[in-house]
Order: structure tokens, then sequence, then C-alpha cells
């Protein structure tokens, strides 16, 4: 009998955002997967531990995620993760992945979800809760309105598109921006527009900035803006 493998999003941070399911999963399941190096340094890992003590007396797997654009090294990466996955899944034990958010948003899990369904083998994706739902209500504040639309974008990829993509209606979410935050900064800026980041949401290193001239160009990876139309 095959294993099963658990895509569960563990939320943005706040360990009590943890959902009743994803914790389920984790206390019923011997093998659980935890994206990075270095398990303890894991900020997935990080968040579990706080809602479930007894997280260290699983089998815990460090799947390693390089921070790259290198098609190549990103293929043999995920190849290699589904691999360490279907080790488990051969011996008839399921296996929980642990990924931060939500699963379905921009998840490295999915290129592991992916393989392990073209191997033949039983995948779940478990919802999270999402980083900008979190980081909205964190500022107490709605993302959308009536008719707005809201647009996610990816800000690392699209920074030299990011005048033209501020000019798009309804509000704007900006994720991973990472190394282009002075240029993505500058066009916020430039467009006149309301701009809040909280980098590392419900983390105790969390800050929060209420207007594009208050943001760092140094911030972190777990930063997030949410631009709104004046």
């Amino acid at each position: 009998m095959q294993g099963k493998l658990y895509g569960v999003g563990v939320g943005p941070g706040d360990p009590e955002l943890l959902t009743l399911k994803a914790l389920r999963l984790i206390k019923e399941n011997e093998v659980i997967a935890v994206p990075g190096k270095e398990i303890q340094a894991s900020v997935a890992y990080q968040i579990v531990k706080g809602a479930y003590e007894e997280l260290d007396e699983k089998t815990l797997i460090p799947v390693a995620m390089p921070m790259t654009k290198d098609p190549q090294v990103l293929k043999a990466n995920h190849d290699k993760a589904a691999d360490q996955v279907e080790s488990y899944l051969k011996e008839g034990k399921n296996v929980v992945f642990l990924t931060l958010g939500d699963t379905t948003v921009y998840s490295t899990y999915l290129y592991v979800h992916k393989r392990i369904l073209e191997r033949g083998y039983e995948a779940e994706i478990v919802s999270g809760i999402t980083s900008f739902c979190a980081v909205a209500a964190r500022l107490n504040m709605g993302l959308v309105e009536a008719d707005q639309p809201l647009h996610v974008i990816p800000a690392t990829y699209k920074a030299q598109e990011m005048d033209e993509i501020l000019e798009l209606p309804g509000t704007k979410v900006l994720m991973k921006t990472g190394k282009k935050m002075k240029q993505v900064k500058e066009s916020i800026e430039k467009s006149g527009q309301k701009a809040v980041m909280i980098e590392n949401c419900g983390m105790p290193s969390e800050k929060i900035y209420r207007s594009a001239e208050e943001i760092p160009e140094d911030s972190g990876y777990y930063s997030l803006i949410i631009v709104k139309e004046n």
C-alpha cells in the first residue's frame, strides 16, 4: 500500500493562524517534510512548533529549496525533493509537506506535488491562510470592496513593469519584492498611491510600515506590500 502526500499550508507566521485541519494532519502522520536545509531555521517549522510542541518527536525531513531563477538548478532540486518524498511513500508512509501561507499561492511545494502525482501517488493540497489576507487583517483594513479587482503580483519578476502594474484599477498586492525593493518603492512613490508594508507578518520580528516613504530598501524576503488607489 502506498502512502499519500499532503501539502499543508501553515499560514504566514502566527502559530494561532494554523488551521485545525493542518494541525490534525501533522499530529496524525509520522513523516513531516520541512522546507529548508536546516529544520530549526525553517519558518514553517517554527510556526508549527509554536502550535504543537511535540513536533520534534516526528520524523522530520529537511527539503532544500534554493532561492534561484536558474531553471536547471530548480528542476534538479524539485526532482530531488520529489525523490525524498517518494522514498517514504513507497514504504506506505504518508508525508505532510509544510509550506508557508497558502499551498496554492507561489508555493514551491506545487512543483513536488505535480511530480508525485505524475509518479502515480496520491497527493492532496490543504489550504492555509494567505500572507496578503493576514497582512490586511493585521493592518485592520479590507483588501477589496464592491467591484474593486485584486491583483497579486510577484514583484521580483515584474519590477521592470511596475509603473504599468500600478496603473491597474483596484488593490495591488506586491509579493516577493526582495532584491527589487528600491525599484518597486520608487514606482510606488511616483504613482502617488497609498502603500503599506509588513515584514515578517505574525512573527516576533514583525515590522509595519504605513507609507511608501517609510519602507526600507533593504527589507527582508518575507515583506509584503499592499497598494491601494487614492
